[in-house]
């Protein structure tokens, strides 16, 4: 027998990101229809849409992924969130800082080449109140482009009837429609 190949490193996680999967269901009935909240997203230089779930990067003031998930809904909504339960994990090549003048990098710190992954946490949360004159943040104090929220049905037709991002969790979503409101389940536990 040859000699085995060693195992390579893991890639250092140079970001993380918490997004909701963000139902609105009918407390009374919780098996009766549902609309998933999402943003249409529309940058100034494309005429394509897609649309994202809410949510962003983990800061440092975050004291965890989950509070990190709180922040941004509210950012993003004015939201806020209930029964959150973690669904799905994407993990995606991202390019590493390099100091300045190294590596290929540009002088103010641009990222180049990829060395390093993102890995956004997805959670199925239930919507429990939004108001939009509430957002605040960077994609309302200064956007690039536009940011519309939009409801769906969340059914295999809404969800794959758009450009939803990443193209993982559009499958994962289109599979599993049964399955993502099983979590919010009220005998889950």
């Amino acid at each position: 027998m040859g000699t085995p190949t060693p195992l390579r490193p893991p890639r250092p996680v140079v970001k993380r990101t918490a997004r909701a999967i963000l139902l609105e269901l009918d407390p009374d009935d919780p098996y009766g229809p549902a609309s998933i909240v999402l943003i249409k997203r529309t940058r100034p230089d494309s005429p394509h849409p897609y649309w994202i779930t809410p949510g962003g990067g983990v800061e440092r003031g975050d004291r965890t992924v989950v509070d990190a998930l709180h922040r941004e809904v509210d950012e993003e909504l004015g939201g806020k969130v209930v029964d959150v339960v973690p669904a799905f994990v994407d993990t995606l090549s991202h390019p590493l800082p390099h100091p300045a003048g190294e590596g290929g990098a540009v002088d103010d710190g641009t990222l180049v080449e990829p060395h390093g992954v993102k890995v956004q946490h997805f959670f199925v949360c239930r919507l429990a109140a939004m108001d939009l004159a509430r957002r605040h943040g960077p994609e309302v104090d200064d956007p690039n482009g536009e940011y519309e929220v939009v409801r769906l049905p969340f059914t295999r037709e809404g969800v794959t009837s758009v450009n939803v991002v990443p193209p993982r969790l559009r499958a994962y979503l289109a599979a599993n429609i049964e399955g993502v409101r099983a979590l919010l389940a009220p005998d889950l536990g």
